[in-house]
C-alpha cells in the first residue's frame, strides 16, 4: 500500500513557492530524508528544470518508489558512508527533529563535504533563543521527546553553527505555516 503523509500534502505549496525562487538557478538536488516520496513526486514535476535525486534509509526506498521511479531513489544513511554526489542543490524536511543530534551533526558534516553545492533548504520546526515559537511547537517536542528522547524541536543558533561549519553562510529564514520555516543557506 502506497505510504500517505497529509503533512506532505498540507506544506508542500508554500514550500514550492519558496524553491522555484531559490532553486531556479540549480540543476540537481538531493532530497534528504525523502519518506513517503510526496515531496519529492510533487517537486519534480513542479520544477521540471530539475533532476530531483530522493533519499532514504534503505528501510524506505521502497515506498518512496511507489511515488517516484526516475531517477530512482537512493541509499543515504548519514551514519553510513555517503554516495558521491553531484548536487548543487539539497533539500530536507522534517528530518532534524527526527534525528538524534549526532546524527544531525553528521547530516551537515556529508552536506559540507558536497564540493558542488551551491544551495541548502531545511523545512521544518526551530526554536530560536531556546524557546519554542509556539505551544503547538511545545507540544510537538514533548511527544517526539517521549516517543525517542534523542529526537526534538531543534534550536535554529545550533543548526545555523553547524551550517556555518559546513561551508553555509544563512541567505534565508522564510516564516511556514504550522509554525514552520524555511531555512536557505548558500555556498
Amino acid at each position: 500500500m502506497k505510504r500517505f503523509s497529509e503533512a506532505c500534502e498540507r506544506n508542500r505549496a508554500p514550500i514550492l513557492a519558496i524553491l522555484k525562487r531559490v532553486f531556479a538557478d540549480r540543476r540537481r538536488v538531493l532530497e534528504i530524508g525523502s519518506g513517503t516520496g510526496q515531496h519529492a513526486a510533487y517537486f519534480a514535476a513542479e520544477l521540471p528544470h530539475l533532476v530531483w535525486q530522493a533519499s532514504d534509509v534503505a528501510a524506505n526506498l521502497s515506498g518512496i518508489r511507489e511515488w517516484i521511479s526516475e531517477p530512482p531513489p537512493i541509499e543515504l544513511d548519514v551514519e553510513k558512508e555517503w554516495p558521491r554526489l553531484e548536487v548543487d542543490a539539497v533539500f530536507s524536511a522534517n528530518t532534524c527533529h527526527i534525528m538524534s543530534w549526532p546524527q544531525v551533526e553528521r547530516m551537515f558534516g556529508g552536506i559540507g563535504r558536497i564540493a558542488t553545492l551551491k544551495t541548502f533548504c531545511l523545512y521544518g520546526p526551530f526554536n530560536y533563543g531556546g524557546k519554542y515559537t509556539s505551544e503547538s511547537n511545545a507540544r510537538f517536542d514533548t511527544m517526539l521527546r517521549r516517543n525517542d528522547p534523542a529526537s526534538g524541536v531543534r534550536d535554529f543558533e545550533a543548526i545555523d553553527a553547524l551550517a556555518q561549519k559546513a561551508g553555509l553562510r544563512l541567505a534565508e529564514d522564510n516564516a511556514m505555516p504550522a509554525n514552520n520555516r524555511l531555512l536557505v543557506w548558500v555556498r
